[in-house]
Order: C-alpha cells, then structure tokens, then sequence
C-alpha cells in the first residue's frame, strides 16, 4: 500500500483497501454493474504507475496541509458502496489539490489535464475545496496514448453561497479503460454545475454523485458519443437532503455501429427534503441496429412536498427532418451530420466556458469528418 503522511488518511485507506480485498470487482451479478462487464480490465494485469499531476499535487498538501487533507479526503466519495472508489482509496499515489479560500474569484478556468501511461494502471485522487462565496471554475481532462486503465476519483466540496462549474472532458485512446467517480458536497445555497462529456474510451464507466443542502442548485448535463465496440456507462446520483433545493439533469447519448451505453440517475428526496424541485432526462439518438442502449431514470421520493419528473427517450434520426434538408439541396451525409450535430450541440451550449465549447464543437467536427457541410460551419 502506498505511504499516506496523516493518520486517519492511513485509516482509510487500510479500511478501502481490507473491503476491496473482500468485495474484489464488480460482475454483472450486482445491480449497479448490471449492463458493465469489466472483466477485459482484470484480465489486462496491467501494473500500477504514478499520475503525472499538473498544479499543487495532493500528496504535497498532505505534509503541507494535513489538518484540511484528513478533514475532507475520503470523507465523500464512499468506498463502501463502490469497490473501484475503494480501489483508488487504498492506491493513489498522487492526485490534484486544489484550495480556494473563501471569497476567491476565479476569471480562468483551472485545468487539470491528466495524460496515461501506456500499459499502466493509474489511480489519480483529486481533491476540490471550494470556499463559502467562492467562484470557481474548472476543466478536468483525460488523454492517453495505446492501452491502460484508469481509476479516477475526484471529491469537490463546494462552501456554502459558492458557485462551481465543472468540465469532465473523458478523451481516452480507443483501448483505454476508464472509471471515474465523482462526489460533491454542496453546503448551503451553493450552485454546482457538471458537464460530463465521453468521447473516447474502450470501456468506460463514469459516476457522477452530488449532495444538495439547503437552497442548492445542482445541475448535471452529459454527452456520451460511442461508436465501434466502444461501451460507456454514466451512473448519476442526486441526493436531496435538505429542503428548497432544485436539481436539474439532462444526459443525452448518440450510438453508432456496434457500440452499447447505460443510463441510469436516481435521484433521491429525503423526508424532510421538502420544496424539492428536481427533473431529470435522457435522450438517446441511436443511428444503427446494432448498438443498444439501456436507460432507467429513478425517482426515490420520500417527502410529499415536492415536484420531481424524469423520462427517457431512445430513437433515430427524424426522417422528416432528412427530408426537409434533403428538399433544399442537402445531400443525404451532410444532412444527417447536421441532425447529429444539432442533437449534441444542445450539451455543448450549456457549458458556460466559451473555449471549452469552441473544443468540443471542433472534436465533434473531427467526429463527423465527412460532412461538408459541417466543415462550412467551423471555418
């Protein structure tokens, strides 16, 4: 196991990696992994190397900052109830950290650019602490090169009257594995804003986890492009604990070839969870008989005070569309570029970053590279 500087750090990660041992990997045999099979990952034996971290490394700040460390780390995202949480927990060598004391205004989004190492296995731990009346935001970024496996777990604490908007940009290599888990924990009247963008990847699985105290704003957005064999697995989870707090998904997936993708949010209100305002939807645009997607949106409402919708979609490109375009002298690829293009783009314009929605639009582009007419619209 490796070496931690601070006591209860070392507990955790002790306790993280004695359930691991017990649990081992997850199989299709457990709900939560119902529709993953991650057997490729254990069968790929692939060692473990150290991140190469950018900015303030978490294992700095834990001889740097040990009290704030041990107060956070570990103490949201819950190895107990996911064995690949528990996994990075008893491994990580290095991860992020980052700290913005209260009242801090941030003009420029931070990066936190995270490149694999072929044939390796990393376990990156980030640690977000966003002060009370803070405004930050931030780009969380993975690429690599060949085969590897990447076990991503990033913690966020956003202080209360703070506003956070977060990028998870997922650009894998086509033999990459990636599970990445994302916990926030909103303090009283904060905003917290997540874009999950898939785009690359093998197998991918991405959990994405909030909870919401009093007079929150939560909203979770996702665009998840698979094509090929790929596979991509978004789990979300929205957790209404106190009252007057709003929360707001859209997750939309577009499937191409043989490629498989899973949907499943839940979003929970608890008893005294009244006022909640939640609503939550996945769309799917599915462009070939071959790809699957399974989709299951949940609502677990135990207040009676609420007003909660969901709803999934799964469908084709809309032929009086194609034949609208079609009719005004568009030929048949370019306009069925420009329908997908116009079903992803609705994530894209979401994000309130300006540079990272010029870099999606371009990595969309280079997706439909055959499409004239969408060459037209990025000159």
């Amino acid at each position: 196991m490796p070496a931690a500087t601070i006591s209860g750090v070392t507990e955790i990660r002790k306790r993280a990696a004695e359930n691991f041992e017990a649990r081992g990997f997850p199989t299709t045999r457990d709900e939560e992994w119902r529709f993953t099979n991650v057997g490729a990952i254990v069968k790929a034996h692939l060692p473990s190397a150290t991140p190469n971290v950018p900015g303030d490394s978490l294992r700095a700040a834990m001889e740097r900052h040990p009290d704030l460390v041990e107060e956070h780390l570990g103490r949201y995202a819950s190895y107990e109830a996911n064995p690949f949480v528990a996994l990075n927990t008893a491994n990580f060598e290095d991860g992020t950290f980052l700290h913005f004391p209260a009242n801090t205004v941030v003009e420029e989004p931070v990066w936190i650019d995270l490149t694999a190492v072929p044939e390796r296995t990393t376990h990156p731990r980030n640690l977000i602490i966003v002060g009370p009346g803070s405004q930050v935001r931030l780009i969380e970024r993975y690429t690599g090169r060949g085969r590897y496996f990447t076990n991503a777990v990033t913690e966020i604490v956003v202080g209360e009257n703070a506003t956070v908007e977060h990028v998870k940009l997922e650009q894998e290599s086509p033999e990459a594995f990636h599970v990445a888990t994302i916990q926030v924990h909103q303090a009283r009247n904060s905003n917290f804003k997540s874009h999950n963008i898939s785009l690359g990847g093998l197998l991918v699985r991405n959990d994405v986890n909030g909870v919401l105290s009093t007079g929150c704003e939560g909203t979770l957005n996702g665009l998840y492009l698979v094509n090929g064999k790929q596979h991509v697995d978004n789990h979300t989870a929205l957790d209404h604990a106190e009252p007057y707090a709003a929360s707001h998904e859209l997750y939309k997936g577009i499937l191409d070839g043989s490629a498989s993708a899973v949907f499943n949010g839940k979003i929970f209100v608890r008893k005294d969870a009244q006022k909640t305002d939640a609503k939550q939807t996945n769309k799917n645009l599915v462009l070939s008989e071959n790809a699957v997607i399974n989709t299951k949106p949940e609502l677990q409402i135990l207040a009676d005070d609420v007003r909660c919708t969901h709803g999934a979609t799964v469908g084709q490109l809309d032929q009086e569309a194609l034949f609208y375009l079609r009719a005004r002298g568009i030929d048949q690829t370019d306009a069925r570029d420009l329908l997908i293009y116009a079903f992803a783009r609705d994530i894209i314009e979401r994000i309130g970053i300006a540079s990272i929605r010029t870099y999606l639009e371009k990595a969309l582009f280079q997706v439909l590279t055959h499409s004239r007419a969408l060459a037209e619209i990025a000159s």
